[in-house]
């Protein structure tokens, strides 16, 4: 497996980044969601100004995962402010918005960098804990986030297109 690097990011990195969601989204939901629904999906959400907007943000933070050699970008995460249906969300709550890593590069360990990369940070803030939102019928990354010591707190509806799927939300205390 090639050498894994995880950065910070900063204006600048929005093309990257877009087009790294929009490969992991196809290469995550291809079969389950209609193409055509992928494909628009990925151009609505996966739009470069939608980055660049969270690179700008002073509370957001997002890390890119590059490997060696050449530091080709395969995967990154996204923290925010929380836009999740939960009635106890407060300012001690913070929302991994995205996380991605291509198939190639899963269970070696590179996600879980990924995600403490994410959690070290939300500590430094002295948030209270982290909330992420996952596609119920993702079973890996379920499992993923549960080994992590994710909870789950509640679900809520995502639109892809004209379909609704269920996502499953989670949370990690933080110990405050």
């Amino acid at each position: 497996m090639s050498e894994a690097v995880i950065r910070k990011c900063a204006p600048g990195d929005e093309d990257d980044l877009s087009l790294v969601g929009q490969a992991a989204f196809l290469e995550a939901f291809a079969g389950v969601v209609s193409g055509r629904d992928i494909l628009a999906h990925c151009r609505r959400q996966h739009a470069t100004e939608k980055y660049a907007a969270w690179l700008r943000d002073a509370n957001s933070a997002v890390w890119m995962v590059e490997v060696n050699p050449g530091r080709a970008p395969v995967g990154y995460l996204v923290l925010t402010a929380p836009d999740l249906p939960l009635a106890d969300i407060g300012p001690g709550d913070l929302e991994i918005k995205r996380v991605y890593l291509l198939h190639r590069f899963q269970g070696g360990g590179i996600g879980a960098r990924l995600m403490n990369a994410a959690r070290d940070h939300a500590i430094a803030r002295g948030s209270r804990r982290l909330l992420l939102g996952v596609y119920s019928g993702n079973i890996a990354a379920i499992g993923f986030y549960e080994r992590l010591g994710y909870k789950r707190v509640g679900t809520r509806p995502f639109k892809v297109g004209e379909n609704t799927y269920n996502d499953l939300i989670f949370s990690l205390g933080l110990g405050r």
